[in-house]
């Protein structure tokens, strides 16, 4: 009989889908990367979310974010997706939670009862206690890396954080994991080479997030971090389904 998911069953069998529905899964960040990942996980029938982030959609949000809808502007992002994730399947258990992650906000979270743990999140500080947190309890992640400033959809990588080269994020979150033993992380990247912001000097800068990797509010598309969240939700489905 069809449903939902029988496209999907074509690929995966009746064993992968069964896979999906039992996984639990906890994306930290629903912005550019973020949203996207979430839509795909839930189309794909990930039975158990749990979303993270304190933000709410404002009117920047707009040129990438796929939670961003004028209607929606100043809501908080969970609880937007939350509500789009339960429109697609009203089955998927999503829990929310607003909260900034941070090594002082971590001890809210037992990475044991998840599956698979997705970093979408812009601060180099909450990436590695993520990364930390995640390895301590012998859960898989998969991490972003940045996507501010770029161009190319086509330019995304995956690799184990120890492989990867040409972007500045990834070398700072590489030579922190060798200091911390962190091993086995797999991260989505690109080599492309950022470009200069072209500031409007009418523009009002957006403030920076305490431990944020931006040293200046990065430009941004409404192509390259959907493509780079769709890469991660993918990854995560293949993984979810070996």
């Amino acid at each position: 009989m069809a449903d939902q998911y029988s496209r999907t069953r074509l690929l995966v069998g009746k064993t992968g889908i069964e896979k999906l529905r039992s996984a639990r899964i906890a994306l930290f960040g629903l912005g550019g990367v973020g949203g996207y990942a979430a839509e795909a996980l839930a189309r794909a029938g990930v039975g158990h979310m749990d979303l993270i982030d304190d933000d709410v959609i404002s009117l920047t949000n707009l040129n990438r974010q796929l939670l961003a809808t004028h209607s929606n502007i100043g809501q908080h992002k969970v609880d937007v997706a939350a509500k789009r994730i339960q429109d697609i399947d009203l089955t998927i258990a999503v829990r929310t939670h607003k909260t900034f992650y941070l090594p002082e906000t971590a001890e809210q979270f037992d990475f044991s009862q998840y599956d698979y743990v997705l970093d979408a999140i812009d601060t180099v500080t909450g990436k590695l206690e993520l990364m930390v947190q995640a390895k301590a309890a012998g859960t898989q992640i998969i991490s972003c890396m940045g996507t501010g400033n770029k161009m190319d959809a086509t330019g995304f990588l995956v690799a184990d954080i120890s492989k990867t080269s040409g972007c500045a994020l990834a070398r700072i979150i590489r030579k922190e994991c060798v200091k911390r033993g962190i091993k086995g992380v797999k991260v989505v990247y690109s080599k492309e080479l950022p470009l200069t912001p072209q500031q409007d000097p009418d523009d009002p800068l957006e403030p920076q997030r305490e431990g944020s990797s931006r040293r200046s509010t990065p430009g941004s598309n409404s192509f390259v971090p959907g493509v780079a969240g769709l890469i991660m939700a993918g990854e995560v489905i293949k993984d979810l389904i070996k």
